[in-house]
């Protein structure tokens, strides 16, 4: 019987995988992977390892998530090293619960390995901290996939102060719609950033007035991170305090 290590890889950045995902990676015999993992990081798996893609574009899903768990079932079973591994972290909008049910149902050892999630690295790499201490004291996450009244849209609105939306950019007018209606000002500030962590990294800054247009202006597309709160007002300080040290040095 073997194991398998459900692995965040985290946002993009490969350098932001951790020491234990990079180790396991490097010793995996069947690595099973994502199409937002970077591919950089299979440039250290071993030259007779298995390299399986189980990417989801948004219409087209190559390999269904039955397909993925029956998969990680059957090697799981075998006298192998066996890694999934996953953009940002496993249990985070990952389906590593689903996953980790499924190996635990057919007597599957197996291991969570955390990743940095994409909900804090993202906003970070764009000089914007999901929490501060006078204007940031409580984070939510959400998944911006469900177009409906899944999610609490008000209380959200009411009683978070920042909140980090994934994936959200295709109901970015309903989200915007929902946030207003539960009592968010149309002064809120929100940044959208697309491909973040990444060489390719592009940030817009606006309100929930204005921030429809203005993604539609530069064609933002996913996977983007959709942060809304008074923290996205720190991006601004932070690059006019680093202009100044610059000017000093």
């Amino acid at each position: 019987m073997g194991k398998v290590f459900l692995i965040g890889a985290g946002p993009g950045d490969p350098d932001l995988i951790t020491v234990k995902g990079l180790r396991t990676i490097q010793e995996a015999d069947v690595i099973l992977y994502d199409r937002l993992v970077n591919k950089q990081l299979l440039q250290n798996v071993k030259p007779e390892a298995d390299l399986i893609f189980c990417g989801k574009f948004p219409s087209l899903h190559l390999k269904n998530q039955e397909m993925i768990n029956q998969l990680l079932v059957k090697y799981g079973q075998e006298d192998k090293n066996v890694v999934r591994l996953k953009g940002g972290d496993p249990f985070v909008f990952g389906r590593g619960a689903e996953e980790a049910a499924v190996l635990a149902k057919n007597g599957v050892d197996y291991e969570v390995v955390p990743g940095i999630t994409s909900g804090i690295a993202v906003p970070a790499y764009a000089g914007i901290p999901v929490t501060h201490r006078e204007i940031g004291r409580s984070f939510a996450m959400i998944t911006g996939h469900l177009n409906n009244e899944e999610i609490n849209w008000k209380q959200l609105a009411s009683s978070v102060d920042t909140i980090a939306v994934y994936m959200g950019v295709k109901n970015l007018p309903f989200i915007v719609e929902k946030l207003m209606e539960g009592g968010k000002s149309v002064n809120t500030p929100i940044a959208i950033i697309q491909e973040g962590t990444t060489e390719n990294q592009k940030v817009i800054i606006g309100n929930l007035q204005t921030i429809v247009d203005l993604a539609e202006q530069d064609m933002i597309q996913n996977p983007a991170m959709i942060i809304v709160g008074e923290v996205v007002k720190i991006r601004k300080q932070l690059a006019d305090w680093k202009e100044v040290q610059l000017r000093c040095v």
